[in-house]
Order: C-alpha cells, then sequence, then structure tokens
C-alpha cells in the first residue's frame, strides 16, 4: 500500500469520525454523565449505610446470640421435664383406676389434652380448634 492511499485512508477515517461527532448532541452526554454522576452517589451512601446497619445487625446477633441458645436449651429441658411429669400422671391415674374404679369420675377416663402443640403451625391449630 502506498503513501498516498494511506493519506486517503486516513482522510476518510477522521471524515468519519467528524461526522459520527455531529450526530451526537454534546449538552445530552453532558447531561447523562451528570446523572450517572449523581446516581453514583446515592448508591455509594445506600451502600455505606447497609454496610453500617449489616455491621450494627451482626453486633445485636452477637449480644442475643447466647441468651437465645442458652433459652432455647432450657425451654427444649421444660418441655421435656413436663412431657415426662404428664406421662407419670397419666401412669398414676391409671393404677388409681384400676385399684380404685369409683375414684374418678365417669368420664374422667379420656385424656382431654387442650395444650397447644408448639410444633404444630399456628394456622393449623386455630383450624383444628375451632371446628
Amino acid at each position: 500500500m502506498g503513501e498516498s492511499e494511506k493519506d486517503a485512508i486516513r482522510a476518510a477515517t477522521k471524515e468519519v469520525s467528524k461526522e459520527m461527532k455531529s450526530l451526537i448532541n454534546e449538552e445530552a452526554i453532558e447531561s447523562l454523565k451528570h446523572t450517572q454522576h449523581l446516581i453514583l452517589g446515592r448508591l455509594q451512601d445506600s451502600n455505606a449505610v447497609l454496610s453500617h446497619f449489616n455491621e450494627h445487625s451482626e453486633n445485636c446477633f452477637t449480644d442475643v446470640m447466647g441468651d437465645f441458645t442458652r433459652n432455647t436449651r432450657i425451654l427444649k429441658s421444660m418441655k421435656t421435664d413436663l412431657d415426662h411429669i404428664f406421662l407419670k400422671l397419666r401412669s398414676m391415674k391409671a393404677k388409681i383406676s384400676a385399684t380404685y374404679p369409683d375414684a374418678f369420675p365417669k368420664g374422667s377416663s379420656e385424656v382431654v389434652d387442650t395444650r397447644l402443640d408448639l410444633e404444630m403451625p399456628v394456622g393449623d391449630w386455630n383450624q383444628e380448634n375451632s371446628s
């Protein structure tokens, strides 16, 4: 390729780029840059707020986690103890009823357990007991 061809290609390239540049509105580009800059600032502020919130939540969670774990263990232990107590009471009542048939009024032999089942969802318990 000769020197004149290279010059012609450069001139054509400059002309095409000049025409493309004339199609673009500089004010619109500047407005777009400004809007993007504002959005970037807002997103950075939001990110900082969310990071602070996450740190605060993590600190609160670590403060409460020990108590929550301990209380959960206590509740599970209490449930186990109460289940054992009710089992013993039913057993004692059955023995007393077998030894002394007139010790309890008629109809009291059936066990009526009106305690909430904590493992059942609340909506299911309400539907079961409302009918």
